[in-house]
């Protein structure tokens, strides 16, 4: 009776209902664009999990559903003057080749999905980590109320560093620490096919002091660059056999447009959002999912 519900996915060899990817999708965008991240990173482990899809492929995939998906939540942030160009440039510039790396490393050492899914839980393992820090650190100091509008204004540029204003505050972070940050996590994302953006910006947050309504766009947007990178390299470059791991565009397309109105609306209302309940949130579901993928490799 629900046969006409489901689909093949020749790419993936998965069968399930097409309403499924977009309704997932749409369900994490919501709550990860608030914080400058795709969702790629807990799409991953659903389609490697749930859906059963745990080839190579599966990374290009994540790729493609950052491509469909992210242009939503960009749009957003540019019409309310939260886009960061400078900061997104240097995010682009650092990941971009740490792509092609983090792909070699994928197709030669990791093409056993058991000792992938180990990798994966160690880097949201961090990433909950460094969000739970986050969440501690914001609660144990004063709350600051906001003395300007959420936009980004008067970037000034020098030889190491940009500034910025923002929300009545003066901002500012290093040229060359943002770079080495973007390239170290260029590679980290290549392998686990989100881009970087899921790194970059708890560590933007966390590490530089940057305001999260500020450094959601960029790192939305260098995300978007870099996942390009990621599906032509996944798609053309061969490594072992000559074999190419590209994705299963219809479910990636499916993935991407549930994504595609999830960062749309999740950009929308992120600054009516306190910071602390979209940390929380993503902290909780990372580390659950990071730890069952590392308890998984014992056994």
């Amino acid at each position: 009776m629900t046969e006409f519900l489901k689909i093949t996915f020749p790419v993936a060899g998965i069968e399930t209902w097409w309403f499924l990817p977009p309704l997932v999708a749409f369900a994490i965008s919501f709550f990860t664009s608030m914080a400058g991240v795709s969702g790629a990173f807990l799409i991953l482990p659903f389609q490697m999990s749930v859906l059963g899809f745990t080839s190579p492929s599966v990374s290009s995939t994540n790729f493609l559903y950052n491509l469909v998906g992210i242009p939503g939540g960009v749009y957003r942030y540019i019409r309310e003057g939260r886009m960061c160009w400078p900061l997104t440039w240097v995010i682009v510039a650092g990941t971009l080749p740490g792509v092609l790396i983090g792909y070699i490393v994928r197709m030669r050492l990791m093409p056993d999905p058991r000792s992938f899914k180990f990798f994966v839980g160690m880097v949201l393992l961090y990433i909950g980590v460094r969000l739970v820090q986050g969440i501690v650190r914001k609660a144990g100091g004063q709350r600051g109320s906001v003395a300007g509008p959420l936009k980004i204004e008067n970037i000034r540029y020098a030889l190491r560093t940009v500034s910025f204003s923002f929300a009545g505050k003066e901002v500012s972070f290093s040229l060359p620490a943002m770079f080495m940050l973007a390239a170290v996590v260029g590679v980290i994302g290549g392998i686990y096919g989100i881009g970087g953006g899921a790194i970059i910006a708890p560590f933007c947050v966390s590490v530089f002091g940057l305001p999260v309504h500020a450094v959601a766009g960029a790192a939305l947007m260098g995300t978007f660059i870099t996942s390009f990178a990621g599906i032509a390299v996944y798609s053309l470059v061969p490594v072992t056999g000559g074999v190419t791991a590209p994705p299963d565009w219809l479910l990636g397309i499916l993935f991407g447009l549930g994504g595609l109105c999830g960062m749309y609306l999740g950009a929308r209302v992120q600054r009516y959002m306190p910071e602390r309940v979209i940390k929380l949130i993503l902290a909780i579901v990372i580390l659950i999912v990071a730890g069952r993928y590392i308890i998984q490799f014992f056994r």
